[in-house]
């Protein structure tokens, strides 16, 4: 983040150059009671469910204090540069690997503040009125700091959820080696664009890697084909035919056939058989292979 967008964030929330005077002036009051803030913050949220996780995690819990206690120690500074900002990105990265969530933090948080207004108000050095408007002052550095935690917990969030799809879309689509130069790709579920791409990808990967001829690619659990995924599925079998690979395509059930005539799609380049059972069987005698029974002979053409 530049100090531009550091200059933008604070304009957002008024805090001017007098009001960072103002908190250099009650700084101490903040600095020196740092640990004591910091522990009724902890305590706050140690009443909360939703944090559990970060108090079972003890070396998680230490870095939270740590980091914590430097955060308080910090807003009494007068120095909310590119510094303070890393250091609270590292308390809200912390915050959502333990499972709290911005609700959680929002409540601890305010209470935080609760806690270092009293400081504020308590201090009998300043007259009653100046003691409010340090307390006015103080809560918006308060929510400069919210703004920049909650964005980067949500953040973390839609990270840690976009590698998770990423990851549920690897194990919808897997590539399995049968045996030597075999491949098959069962496939189940909606089969949408998205995912005939992450399928071609997968396949063409698994060719390249297993150096695979054949690959059996079972489409019993697919309901519906749309003439997108159709064409996926041919320049799939055509960039496999590319490397080298032959596929074959099984379970195509009644409706998907009939979808795939009345939308054109052009079948010649297909090869199909019935059922898995049927193309893994084609796929075995095309590669040479033959499957049979414990005693039974040999015909000498499998012998060596």
């Amino acid at each position: 983040m530049t100090e531009a967008d550091l200059e933008r964030r604070r304009a957002l929330v008024g805090l001017e150059q007098p009001d960072i005077a103002r908190l250099s002036a009650i700084g101490p009051l903040i600095t020196d009671n740092a640990e004591k803030i910091a522990a009724s913050f902890f305590n706050y949220l140690s009443r909360i469910d939703e944090a559990s996780e970060l108090f079972r995690r003890r070396d998680w819990l230490d870095e939270a204090k740590r980091l914590k206690i430097e955060h308080v120690r910090a807003m009494g500074l007068g120095e909310y540069s590119a510094t303070y900002l890393g250091q609270r990105v590292r308390l809200a990265q912390l915050y959502t690997r333990a499972g709290i969530t911005v609700q959680t933090f929002l409540a601890a948080f305010h209470h935080l503040v609760q806690s270092i207004d009293a400081e504020i108000l308590s201090n009998r050095e300043r007259p009653a009125q100046d003691a409010i408007h340090d307390v006015m002052t103080f809560n918006k550095l308060a929510f400069f700091d919210i703004t920049i935690m909650v964005e980067v917990m949500i953040a973390e969030r839609e990270r840690t959820i976009a590698l998770q799809q990423e990851a549920i879309r690897e194990l919808s689509t897997p590539v399995l080696q049968v045996r030597d130069r075999l491949l098959i790709l069962p496939i189940i579920g909606v089969l949408d664009s998205q995912r005939a791409k992450q399928l071609t990808e997968s396949l063409l990967h698994a060719i390249r890697t297993t150096r695979a001829k054949m690959a059996v690619m079972d489409i019993t659990g697919v309901a519906a084909v749309d003439s997108k995924v159709a064409n996926h599925l041919m320049q799939t079998v055509a960039a496999a035919r590319l490397m080298g690979a032959k596929v074959i395509i099984t379970g195509l059930s009644a409706d998907v056939a009939q979808a795939l005539v009345a939308l054109g799609v052009d079948l010649g380049p297909l090869n199909t058989v019935g059922d898995l059972q049927g193309g893994l069987e084609e796929a075995e005698a095309q590669l040479g292979y033959k499957v049979v029974l414990n005693g039974s002979p040999v015909s000498p053409a499998y012998a060596q």
